[in-house]
């Protein structure tokens, strides 16, 4: 930040430049995270390293061929191998709000949502990462993915995540279901409602929701004759469903259906209907199904974060959460640093000013000030 005086009689100009923006990021990265180095070598280079692979969207290999002030890559894979997966999870959260834990109010309810998302794996397996590639739908040419578990703010203006961990076969989705409420109580912040995705939709889930009294909205999954014939009608409603799995458990779901007339939308005519497994909310159905479509902001931090995500082809369980962190961390940081800066000073609600600042913006700045910190080879020599 630089203050510029235009003039005695009028306010000091604010400038947000470059430098602000990387210090934030690395602030929250060595604050918390260290790495023992013997030699000239200090954790701020390797995490300048780390950085600069996020927002090239490159690997380590190609990013030590760009740079002049930059590591090797022999020396930056031996020093982050040093980093301990059981300590990165412990830590995730402070990594993550490091800036925006002193914006959040621990007196107000949010919004919060959970999902998971995949980053595409090619290679083979072994007993170091057997546990954590996850088989799903085919996507990218593979079915096997190191997946993620995140939690978010789907607030309005407070879209920030919250916690993110690395997906085990041997865990349940209520195991990380129980993770995130504690990291939410922790926190000191409160639960206005709790939005999940349909790969929560099962009965354990639901019982273990309702047993700790969390309020929160699932959309209903069409399997069965059942559920198939609940969700015909042209009017909004509110009705009841047993739910059972194979093991004979059964739970009792309050079940909401929106329903709305598709116009055109995606080519179709008619009436949709929207159902939704609600709990502990005493809100119409057009209101149910408006909130959750706030949880479509967690799909687009996804999208943001695959623009800054470190390329790699590693095994390497540790290594790859690490770069899912600083991936998640670049984006919080942009969320935190327009929330800052650009919120509108006015009555009435809070209001940002997205335009002055966007990502791609953010980005352009950390990536401009990495390559005069690291010295960017502009000269190749040449063969013949």
């Amino acid at each position: 930040m630089s203050l510029l005086a235009s003039n005695p009689n009028t306010c000091a100009k604010v400038e947000l430049r470059p430098k602000e923006c990387i210090d934030t990021v690395l602030k929250s990265l060595t604050d918390n995270i260290t790495i023992n180095i013997n030699g000239s070598l200090t954790c701020k280079d390797l995490f300048y390293t780390a950085i600069c692979m996020a927002v090239e969207n490159s690997s380590i290999h190609s990013i030590s061929k760009h740079y002049q002030q930059i590591p090797c890559e022999t020396s930056t894979r031996y020093h982050l191998r040093k980093l301990n997966l059981e300590e990165l999870i412990r830590i995730n959260k402070k990594i993550l709000l490091q800036g925006p834990i002193n914006t959040l109010k621990t007196e107000k309810k949010y919004e919060f949502a959970i999902d998971f998302t995949n980053d595409p794996y090619y290679g083979k397996t072994n007993s170091s990462n057997e546990n954590y590639v996850i088989r799903s739908q085919a996507k990218k040419s593979t079915n096997s993915f190191y997946s993620y578990a995140s939690l978010s703010i789907i607030n309005k203006n407070e879209r920030f995540t919250i916690s993110v961990l690395p997906m085990e076969k041997s865990k349940t989705t209520v195991y990380y279901l129980n993770y995130f409420l504690d990291t939410i109580n922790n926190l000191n912040l409160k639960i206005k409602v709790l939005c999940l995705d349909r790969g929560f939709y099962s009965v354990d889930v639901f019982k273990f929701l309702q047993n700790k009294e969390i309020p929160h909205i699932t959309p209903v999954v069409k399997r069965g004759n059942k559920i198939k014939l609940l969700l015909i009608g042209r009017n909004a409603r509110y009705t009841e469903y047993v739910m059972k799995n194979p093991q004979k458990k059964e739970v009792r779901l309050d079940i909401v259906i929106d329903v709305k007339y598709l116009k055109g939308k995606r080519n179709k005519t008619g009436c949709e209907n929207l159902g939704f497994v609600v709990y502990g909310l005493e809100w119409k159905p057009r209101k149910i199904s408006n909130v959750y479509r706030r949880r479509f902001a967690i799909e687009s931090s996804y999208r943001m974060r695959n623009i800054v995500k470190p390329k790699t082809s590693t095994r390497d369980v540790t290594l790859r959460y690490f770069f899912a962190l600083i991936s998640f961390l670049l984006r919080n940081t942009w969320l935190y640093i327009q929330k800052k800066h650009f919120t509108i000073v006015k009555q009435g609600p809070q209001t940002i000013d997205e335009d002055k600042f966007r990502f791609d913006r953010f980005i352009l700045f950390v990536g401009e000030w990495l390559r005069r910190k690291l010295r960017i080879q502009l000269v190749v020599q040449c063969l013949r």
